[in-house]
This record gives C-alpha cells, structure tokens and sequence, in this order.
C-alpha cells in the first residue's frame, strides 16, 4: 500500500520539526518511515497505530537523537583519536608530576623540571582537553549544567597554576589562588549545589 501525498506531508513536517539539520538525513529518515509505515498498512495496521510503531521502532527517543547518533558514527574514528591523545597526555603528565615530586623529596636531579611541565601539562593541557571533551557530552542538557561545567574547569585551572607559581616562589601566585578559590566557590559551587537539588526533586 503506498501512502499519499497527505500522510508523506505530514510525516516530513514532523520530521521538520525537528532540530535536524543535515538534509540527507531528512531524507533517508522520510524514506524510512514511509517504508516501515507502508508496510504495517499492508499488514491492516491503520496511518495512525503505524506512525506510532515506526517512532517506537527507528527512533523511540525523538527525531534529534538520530542526528546525534548519525553525528557520533560519523566522527567516532576522529573522537576516538582525541579521546586516545586525551588521556594519553593526562597519563603522561601525572607521571611526570609524581615522579617529579618524588626526585624533589629525594632531592635528585630533574625532579623540578619533571614536576613543573608535567603540572603545566596537566592544567594547560589536560584540563582544557577533558572539559572539552565533558561540555560535548553535555551539549543537549541544560545551560546550567554546561556552566556549571566551564566554571568547574576554570576554576580548577586557575587554582592549579596559583598552586604551581606558589610552589616555585613566582609572583602572581596569590592572586591567581584568590580569583580560583572564588571562581569556585561562587561559581562552580552554587551551579553544582543547584544541580543537585534540582535532581532530588524532579
């Protein structure tokens, strides 16, 4: 049983009510519905029961979760480079941060230079790369839950820095420290603390 143009109309307004943005997607998915649709008519399922089934069948979490998925295969190979890099570079600069502190407690030699970039590694260029990397994963939730994550990162970035001049007895420690410390706890806290009880009453 073919479907006419009314049903067709109407299944691709809905699919352009969606925040689905790639066209040939669009396509693929009106083709897919009308297909699955067409095939339960045959079957005696009336438009209605079978748009149903085929919403619960191809896409029981909305429309823009396919764009999401399609987006996701479409750079696992890429996200999985990065995530590889990610935590490869964050491995290698918590080794050399231990280590470093380590040879510092035993006073040999390289013990500073191997705590100092790998504590540099850590806060320039770990920490970016996870928030990042948390923010993405987080995109479609709410803004507070993305703020709450930049002003965790940040914060944690540059009371990490603070740390590492005070450490090497540089000026700027105490500033840095002081902006970090507020950064958290007016920042990042009331957002983690909102989130929380916003979960405990929903």
């Amino acid at each position: 049983m073919m479907l006419g143009d009314e049903k067709v109309d109407f299944i691709k307004a809905e699919i352009e009510k969606s925040s689905i943005s790639i066209s040939a997607l669009k396509e693929d998915l009106l083709d897919h519905f009308c297909c699955f649709i067409e095939h339960e008519m045959k079957r005696g399922q009336p438009f209605e029961i079978a748009y149903a089934k085929a919403m619960e069948q191809i896409c029981p979490n909305g429309f823009d979760e396919i764009q999401k998925e399609t987006i996701y295969l479409l750079n696992s190979k890429k996200i999985m480079t990065m995530k590889k890099v990610m935590y490869s570079v964050g491995l290698i600069t918590s080794i050399s941060v231990s280590i470093g502190w380590l040879f510092k407690i035993l006073h040999w030699p390289g013990g500073n230079q191997l705590f100092v970039y790998g504590f540099l590694g850590l806060v320039l260029i770990f920490l970016p790369m996870l928030a990042v990397d948390r923010y993405k994963v987080n995109l479609a939730k709410v803004f507070s839950e993305k703020l709450k994550i930049i002003l965790g990162f940040s914060s944690a970035m540059v009371i990490g820095l603070g740390v590492l001049l005070k450490i090497m007895h540089l000026s700027g420690g105490d500033m840095l420290l002081i902006s970090g410390i507020l950064l958290f706890s007016f920042g990042f806290l009331p957002f983690f603390f909102f989130r929380m009880y916003r979960k405990s009453v929903e």
